[in-house]
């Protein structure tokens, strides 16, 4: 499973998707750039998101706030003093983990071995200490019961487990003092609670209704990896749901269905999601889950579901000292609403459907790979060939590339054997390929090559259009 990871880091380079940033000069540890290919499919993610949450509800709004918020935000939160990961390092190799994961790691283990009840007095006994008052003591002596080495050296020659806040801090001005310090936003979900009461009065809303957004978060996480699965800068694609206060667990229980099938109908597998019940609920919840995929490295978070109780409104109240209390014309009461919030990794997202498109398969004695998208995401909707260079057909392939280019993402190849584009766009995921050959040039017929049954229909070139938008609309997700 490592090296199928690897080979798919490795065509997500080689093919234009995501780069290593500033690789020119060594690169930079978590940080990468998105290339052509995958520029254009995180847009359809984040598009399909964006029409799924807000144009396909009534009452949800969008906004984009800045990154940029006034540090009493943070202090709000609970950032500025809770936003912390248990962290302990390895002596021997000089590396640093997360506690809690070396301790999942340790479990997961325990259950690879059959070794069911070690494995859930060890869970039990994790549960118990992430909620304990001295958490990084509990967490360590855990570790050390438990004999759990270092994943890198095997060795069993731990530091203490200590807290480190994530948050990002930069000065704003000309001076750099303690008055001028803000903070990187670690996440997209307070610019939406500042601005509660402004998307409220403005779009005429009222209780239930949500807030969506797409945009750059940051936390220096100290222990980075796994590719574009855990950055210090990523894009999340939020909505913070309002309700009134004891309606939130319907609400949480519909959204939580609501955000599976959303997964689903991108063409992920069911068998290839769960759902993680969270052992310690954050400062603000009164229930917490995760949407999780199968990676090849193991089954790890793509999206949170949590109810945040009426904490951030409040805290906010208190801070700001403005009121964030919400008036039902219906009842004639007055409260601070409860929200229940959906939270996905755009990041996490595209990588999850690039491992999960992945094929490897074998065709008349040759290796094909495929990245089997579903039509909608796939970078690139159909790619134009001419048989060959000369006859008209370049002009003919040129023309139908243009007559396609205002609906669909459209490729132009005419270099290399027709058997070899295919294979190029196979690897890219490519759903549909036109050639125009000889025939076209005396009927004006061409042949689409279908990407996953390779089975190919000549068509009349007039009905390409129409052809394509319904085999999209046809097309099922995977059982």
């Amino acid at each position: 499973m490592a090296d199928l990871f690897e080979t798919i880091v490795s065509l997500s380079k080689r093919r234009g998707f995501i780069f290593q940033s500033s690789e020119i000069y060594g690169g930079l540890a978590a940080a990468y750039d998105y290339g052509p290919l995958g520029v254009e499919l995180k847009r359809k993610v984040s598009d399909r998101w964006w029409k799924a949450m807000v144009y396909g509800h009534d009452n949800i709004e969008g906004v984009d706030a800045s990154i940029f918020m006034h540090p009493m935000v943070w202090k709000a939160s609970g950032h500025v003093d809770a936003f912390n990961d248990p962290m302990i390092d390895d002596r021997a190799s000089k590396k640093r983990y997360r506690a809690d994961r070396l301790i999942e790691g340790h479990i997961a283990r325990l259950e690879k071995k059959g070794k069911d009840d070690a494995a859930a007095r060890v869970h039990a006994a994790l549960v118990e200490a992430l909620n304990a008052d001295e958490a990084p003591k509990a967490l360590y002596d855990l570790i050390v019961a438990e004999e759990i080495r270092s994943p890198d050296s095997g060795a069993f020659d731990w530091t203490a487990v200590r807290q480190f806040n994530l948050m990002f801090e930069t000065q704003i001005g000309a001076l750099a003092d303690g008055e001028n310090t803000i903070y990187l936003r670690p996440e997209t979900a307070q610019g939406i609670f500042v601005n509660f009461h402004n998307v409220r009065e403005t779009g005429r809303l009222q209780v239930p209704f949500g807030i969506a957004q797409i945009g750059k978060a940051f936390r220096n996480e100290i222990v980075a990896r796994q590719f574009i699965f855990r950055m210090r800068e990523f894009e999340q694609m939020e909505m913070q749901y309002f309700v009134k206060p004891g309606e939130q667990m319907e609400a949480y229980e519909a959204w939580s269905q609501k955000r599976l099938d959303w997964h689903v109908a991108n063409g992920i597998r069911p068998s290839k999601l769960r759902w993680h019940q969270h052992e310690k609920l954050a400062h603000y919840a009164d229930a917490a889950q995760d949407i999780q995929f199968e990676f090849p490295f193991g089954w790890n978070e793509i999206e949170g579901i949590h109810s945040r109780t009426d904490f951030d409104l409040s805290a906010h109240q208190e801070y700001a000292g403005k009121k964030m209390e919400y008036f039902d014309p219906q009842t004639q009461e007055r409260y601070i609403p409860y929200v229940v919030e959906t939270s996905a990794g755009l990041d996490r997202t595209i990588l999850m459907l690039l491992c999960h498109a992945y094929r490897e398969e074998e065709v008349g004695g040759d290796k094909r790979t495929v990245l089997k998208f579903n039509p909608e995401l796939a970078p690139y909707t159909v790619a134009i060939f001419p048989l060959v260079k000369k006859e008209g057909m370049p002009e003919k392939a040129h023309a139908i590339e243009a007559d396609l280019s205002g609906q669909f993402n459209v490729y132009y190849d005419e270099k290399g054997a027709v058997g070899r584009r295919y294979r190029r766009q196979d690897e890219i995921g490519t759903p549909f390929c036109i050639t125009v050959d000889g025939q076209t040039m005396e009927d004006d017929t061409v042949t689409i090559r279908d990407r996953d049954t390779m089975a190919q229909d000549r068509i009349p070139a007039e009905n390409i259009q129409h052809y394509i938008a319904d085999r999209i609309e046809q097309w099922t997700p995977e059982a």
